[in-house]
């Protein structure tokens, strides 16, 4: 069965967007430097080597309608950005989308797939598209969030920002039980400090 990867970038203070993100700029104001290491990985070998392996590793990926709406968007995902940043993006893999209401008339269509029954029927049909390989939650938040609170994650990935942002949209606020956590690696570059827990 494919292991569940909850993977995302963080400031220090917690949150994974700076305030105000929506359809055209989807880290928010000011949010680019929580995403700094990705935005100067070729500048980085550490942080490169980080995001080329998690390019490569899912068999699936899950996201949350807020997060769909901005890659679908204007600034979104193009023949030149994609899952993965500026990997190869001819192919990604299959994405679920977690939402109440499929979109009227999404600009990507091929190989996203609306799940309207919750995160519990995205990670099935994820698991089942993955064969085996990782399924990855890539955000936002609320969907990462709803993961942990099922008890469906299996591994999480912060990859933390020497940022402090104020404000924005903070991770973990609708986690209201004890997750036990076991540190698995830590990975320090200039750009971010990359934390891999299991979760008990």
């Amino acid at each position: 069965m494919s292991d569940v990867i909850a993977d995302i970038s963080m400031s220090l203070d917690g949150y994974v967007t700076g305030p105000e993100p929506g359809r055209e700029s989807g880290l928010g104001r000011d949010g680019e430097a929580i995403q700094r290491w990705v935005f100067s990985s070729h500048e980085s070998p550490q942080d490169r080597a980080i995001l080329e392996a998690a390019a490569k590793a899912p068999g699936a990926v899950i996201m949350g309608r807020n997060t769909f709406d901005f890659v679908d968007g204007p600034n979104g995902w193009n023949a030149e950005i994609g899952f993965g940043y500026d990997q190869p993006t001819q192919s990604w893999p299959p994405v679920f989308v977690v939402t109440h209401a499929a979109p009227e008339a999404p600009r990507l269509t091929t190989g996203f797939t609306f799940v309207t029954d919750g995160i519990d029927a995205a990670l099935k049909a994820a698991r089942d598209a993955a064969g085996g390989r990782e399924v990855v939650v890539m955000g936002g938040a609320s969907v990462i969030d709803q993961a942990l609170a099922a008890g469906l994650v299996n591994r999480l990935r912060i990859h933390l920002s020497p940022v402090v942002m104020g404000s924005g949209t903070r991770l973990f606020d609708l986690v209201d039980e004890r997750v036990l956590l076991s540190q698995s690696d830590v990975v320090v570059t200039p750009n971010a400090t990359h934390l891999t827990y299991e979760v008990n």
